[in-house]
């Protein structure tokens, strides 16, 4: 068998999967080098398209055939959202499979990764909370596609199963930057229809208290003694607010808090502009909303610390970050998170079902058994057994 033979079904083989996804161009081969065929913006007149071709300076080897097939792929994506630009791609250098082919196999990571971005942004859900989205991309995806980024180094190919799963590895086992990093390479993935590692769930798995369980979240005491320490009238009112309804460090900055007076019901309402959008929260203790005079801020919403909460010049991030840095500045013994996870571990104790705490809190039902676990399994064990002693001592 000659070398062009298997070369040839290979570059069959991908221009049956690109057809299988609805994807019209197709790889073809001149001479040594390859390039894709198919209907393309005529460069003249954008708004219509034409059959013509595209030169990658891919060599036709299978190394060339592989990035040829993903690069389709990233061409699709951008022709589907009028993205495509005839100046990113008409640029691109003739490589050879040596010292030529890492530039354009960084030029087509980075292209992945650009289009990931611009795909990302392009969800209508994300499009109407534009803040939450930048917040989202910015501390949930961008940090780990800068990593796997600076892993792949200079010579790598398209982005393949096995640089997901070593970006993964990166971080420390059972972390919340792990589980973090799972879930925007899984994102990836799904945006370059590449199948993730079988084991990829269980490689990803431990975001939650699996490990913070070990270290003691504070007690109720605790938490009401460690106020005292906070000396800012106005920082003494965020915390309160964290303490009794559980919220993210931004969440307090953008809620409306009109129900904490005495003629309202104490349920706060999250706004839609935050990372996960609108939900209401009920107070856990509900009595803690005297300890900490929160009905001030019924009466004075303004009461709150100053800081700039216009999403056109700053972020949900930075507006958080705001918190955490208070909470060193003041030497607190525990984490604006302990706060948040108190309350969870809060609601468990007192048997409000799962799916209620996991609205409040605004995240899934999913996260939060995850998150929980260890707590929810006592809980539900400990039910188990009063059960079985109630019907031991009624027989």
């Amino acid at each position: 068998m000659s070398l062009s033979e298997p070369l040839e079904e290979i570059r069959r083989n991908s221009n049956a999967a690109l057809a299988s996804f609805g994807i019209g161009l197709r790889i073809e081969c001149r001479g040594r080098r390859l390039n894709l065929r198919g209907l393309l913006p005529v460069r003249q007149q954008p708004g219509q398209r034409s059959v013509q071709r595209l030169s990658l300076g891919l060599e036709n080897n299978r190394d060339g055939l592989l990035e040829a097939e993903q690069i389709a792929r990233v061409i699709d994506a951008q022709l589907k959202r009028d993205q495509f630009r005839w100046e990113q791609w008409i640029k691109a250098p003739v490589q050879t499979t040596t010292s030529g082919s890492a530039g354009g196999a960084r030029a087509l990571l980075d292209q992945q990764l650009q289009t990931f971005e611009q795909v990302f942004f392009a969800d209508p859900r994300r499009r109407r909370s534009p803040s939450g989205s930048r917040t989202t991309w910015t501390g949930a995806y961008n940090p780990y596609l800068r990593r796997l980024r600076t892993l792949a180094g200079k010579g790598t190919g398209p982005i393949s199963a096995d640089l997901l799963l070593q970006t993964l590895h990166s971080y420390p086992d059972g972390s919340r930057s792990r589980q973090q990093c799972s879930t925007a390479l899984a994102g990836l993935a799904r945006h370059l229809e590449l199948e993730l590692p079988e084991n990829w769930r269980a490689e990803a798995a431990g975001y939650g208290l699996h490990r913070a369980r070990f270290r003691q979240l504070p007690s109720d005491q605790r938490i009401l003694e460690s106020v005292l320490q906070i000396p800012n009238p106005r920082w003494r009112l965020v915390y309160g607010l964290m303490a009794t309804y559980g919220l993210r460090n931004h969440e307090v900055f953008f809620s409306d808090l009109s129900a904490l007076s005495d003629e309202g019901d104490r349920v706060i309402r999250v706004l839609p502009t935050t990372k996960t959008g609108e939900h209401q929260v009920w107070p856990f203790n509900p009595e803690w909303v005297e300890r900490f005079d929160l009905l001030k801020l019924g009466r004075e919403p303004q009461a709150l610390p100053v800081i700039s909460t216009d999403l056109r010049t700053t972020t949900l991030q930075q507006v958080g970050r705001r918190v955490t840095e208070q909470f060193r500045r003041y030497h607190l013994p525990l984490t604006p998170y302990d706060l948040r996870h108190a309350w969870a571990v809060r609601t468990i104790h007192i048997g409000l079902p799962d799916t209620v705490s996991a609205r409040m809190m605004g995240h899934s039902v999913a996260i939060h058994t995850r998150t929980y676990h260890h707590w929810i399994t006592r809980r539900d064990q400990q039910q188990a057994v009063d059960a079985a002693l109630a019907r031991q001592n009624a027989s």
